[in-house]
């Protein structure tokens, strides 16, 4: 009975803490960087005139500086534009910095399609994408998205008429490579599998599918496609929790999110069939985003999302980055202020800059659980139709506004 009564007072003290927690909300604070034709360029901005940059992904390391994977390709007259060469094309690059915020340095190539080494079957043949880094129990994992071209598809099938861009973005799974350091890194000393860590379980669309699910298929979240990883260990049981972003079509596009569940940092991952971070249309749908980023709070004993909400539906006010809680990772809410950051940027200078992209954001976190420094794809205009490069990877400093 007395463990009973203290199991119990314990619950209702757990619950008026969490009930009566102020909502975890942040200010963008300025970077330093000016405007130059149609890209920021300055100390707190990676980009790159041979190349696209897109998303990067932070952890401080052992010898106390900043090491950041990022999406890269080449531009230029001869590449397809962005919204194609992104498919086609992009590799994970390396950057360094004695800094969380500003003087990223570019240091190599480290991951690419495994085609550029002859091998055109291998899951993560064409493109290397969207890289989510990690360190668990003293090593670092590189977690990313990856596809390869299936082929021309047979005459008279759903996917006949696809070009080999949609094969392969149809094609995407989710990998990791597994690493001591960041110097084995730079020199190829890494575990990289043959196998995908995860990839779709259904692919129910209703045309211009590559290998569809068959007719009366219900649609699981990693349906057609599984990206955008983003993985946290969940301090109640050990497990580690593989977070996705599968493709619905019913009729347009939206993205849906679900989560896979496994022993270690490798896997095997477990794809459960729960849709998180749903926030709902008023028809019933589930609310577009992507980009999940998502995190554990050590003080708050919650679990936080950041991603890019495409409507404003989530939030309920304007497109930009929203944000959600948990307390197991699975059930997800709306917090008082879902909106986590808008779409703009805030310059030293004091001008304020509205950005056409702000998308893939990743985290730096304190070890209390607060974000320091958001990292995120961006660009001033919209990049779709562009072979320039006019694209980079800006580093906004955050305060946490209450603890």
């Amino acid at each position: 009975m007395k463990l009973l009564f203290n199991l119990c007072l314990g619950l209702t003290l757990y619950s008026c803490a969490t009930k009566h927690q102020q909502p975890l909300t942040v200010k963008a604070l300025p970077i330093d960087g000016q405007v130059e034709s149609n890209l920021i360029v300055g100390p707190s901005v990676l980009n790159d005139p041979d190349r696209f940059v897109w998303g990067g992904s932070v952890v401080k390391g052992d010898d106390n500086k900043y090491h950041m994977l990022y999406s890269t390709w080449e531009c230029g007259d001869s590449i397809p534009q962005f919204s194609d060469s992104w498919v086609l094309k992009s590799k994970i690059a390396y950057a360094v910095s004695d800094y969380p915020d500003r003087d990223f340095k570019f240091q190599k190539i480290i991951l690419k399609g495994r085609v550029l080494e002859g091998d055109s079957t291998a899951w993560d043949a064409q493109m290397v994408h969207n890289p989510h880094l990690k360190k668990f129990n003293n090593k670092y994992y590189l977690y990313y998205g990856a596809g390869k071209d299936p082929g021309i598809q047979p005459a008279g099938s759903k996917g006949e008429a696809l070009n080999k861009r949609n094969r392969v973005q149809q094609s995407q799974c989710i990998g990791v490579i597994e690493f001591d350091s960041f110097e084995d890194l730079m020199n190829g000393k890494y575990k990289r599998f043959d196998t995908p860590l995860l990839e779709a379980r259904t692919r129910v669309k209703p045309d211009h599918i590559v290998n569809p699910s068959p007719e009366g298929t219900e649609p699981k979240p990693d349906n057609i496609i599984v990206v955008n990883p983003s993985v946290v260990q969940r301090p109640s049981d050990g497990k580690y929790l593989l977070y996705f972003k599968g493709n619905f079509y019913n009729p347009g596009w939206r993205g849906v999110h679900g989560v896979a569940i496994g022993d270690s940092p490798t896997g095997p991952f477990t794809p459960t069939d729960n849709f998180v971070f749903d926030i709902r249309n008023e028809d019933g749908t589930i609310a577009s985003g992507e980009d999940p980023y998502v995190w554990y709070h050590n003080t708050r004993k919650k679990f936080y999302v950041v991603l890019k909400d495409f409507t404003g539906k989530i939030t309920t006010g304007q497109p930009g980055l929203a944000i959600l809680e948990s307390i197991d990772g699975i059930k997800w809410t709306k917090p008082e202020q879902s909106f986590f950051l808008k779409k703009e940027v805030v310059l030293k200078s004091g001008d304020t800059l509205h950005v056409n992209r702000l998308e893939r954001p990743q985290l730096l976190i304190d070890g209390k659980g607060n974000p320091k420094v958001l990292y995120a794809a961006c660009a001033l205009i919209n990049v779709s139709p562009t072979q320039k490069g006019e694209s980079f990877n800006v580093h906004i400093p955050l305060k946490v506004e209450n603890k």
